[in-house]
């Protein structure tokens, strides 16, 4: 059977073994209690009878070194320093890696950012090169648009100073007399025409002046026999010129034509069947102006 002393000492060692597990609070605590146990194990071994060799065990029990729990004290208090220590390399470790994280996510952050302000930039690029081309265009649409205006310009320019030309070249330069004949006959041929049709009686008078076929002056032409029927009956001599037939026998004068060569009219209703069948028959037909048909 084991004495009181050996029983005692393992019951020591096992709370010392788990000492170096505990901390300091921990350690204390198992002291207490095993001081605790050591009392009942006395009491106990007292009441079977051990005797004296039961006080004798608490007595070598109690004479135990203290230096030797110190000793472990400051192994505990030293291994509490280690796990301080742990801990507190372990919250720096943390506090790097958060420091890390941090960082890394503020260098996503700024990443971000300089991509969106890149974007940014290039979509301002592309609309600042949308706007160039598109001010370009209409630069150039202006452009296009005044170098058509001035070409029409100039076109017009040019078709009024050959029309002018032209008239200048059809311009036919008469005596007074002639001047006087002449207005006379459109007045009587064409009195109560427009102001074209006055032209273009005008315009077949002076035709015959220059084709080569009739006499060579108005004077001629207007009176050659059977030509005229205000020559005829005699009114050509009681007609009051107006001065809207003045004005369109001198544009005449001046070029103005629309005769198309024409060198014969007729008034198909006031004129003589045999002469309308004489016209029908032997000249070409060109075109009608009011009452008036003329021929070549």
């Amino acid at each position: 059977m084991l004495t009181l002393r050996s029983i005692l000492q393992q019951i020591c060692q096992f709370f010392r073994g788990m000492a170096i597990k505990v901390t300091k609070r921990m350690y204390r605590s198992s002291a207490v209690f095993m001081t605790g146990a050591a009392v009942i194990t006395v009491v106990a071994f007292t009441s079977t009878g051990f005797g004296s060799g039961g006080r004798n065990a608490l007595t070598a029990f109690a004479e135990t070194p203290a230096p030797k729990d110190a000793a472990e004290e400051e192994h505990v208090e030293d291994e509490e320093t280690v796990a301080k220590a742990n801990v507190q390399i372990t919250l720096t470790d943390a506090k790097i890696q958060a420091q890390q994280l941090a960082g890394n996510l503020l260098v996503k952050q700024v990443i971000e950012k300089q991509e969106l302000e890149k974007d940014s930039l290039a979509q301002i690029k592309l609309i600042n090169t949308q706007i160039a081309m598109e001010n370009e265009a209409k630069r150039q649409a202006e452009e296009a648009a005044k170098k058509a205006e001035e070409e029409e310009r100039k076109a017009a320019e040019e078709a009024a100073r050959k029309a002018e030309e032209e008239k200048a070249a059809h311009a036919t330069a008469v005596n007074q007399d002639d001047y006087q004949v002449l207005l006379k006959i459109v007045q009587a041929e064409a009195g109560v025409c427009d102001d074209k049709g006055k032209i273009l009686v005008a315009n077949v008078i002076l035709n015959r002046v220059k084709s080569g076929k009739f006499p060579d002056t108005v004077r001629g032409v207007v009176y050659s026999p059977s030509q005229f029927s205000p020559v005829s009956n005699g009114s050509i001599n009681t007609v009051k010129v107006t001065e809207n037939t003045k004005a369109c026998v001198d544009r005449a004068l001046s070029g103005e034509d629309y005769s198309d060569g024409a060198l014969y009219f007729m008034n198909r209703r006031g004129s003589r069947s045999g002469a309308v069948r004489w016209f029908d028959s032997r000249l070409t037909y060109l075109f009608q102006h009011g009452n008036h048909e003329f021929f070549k």
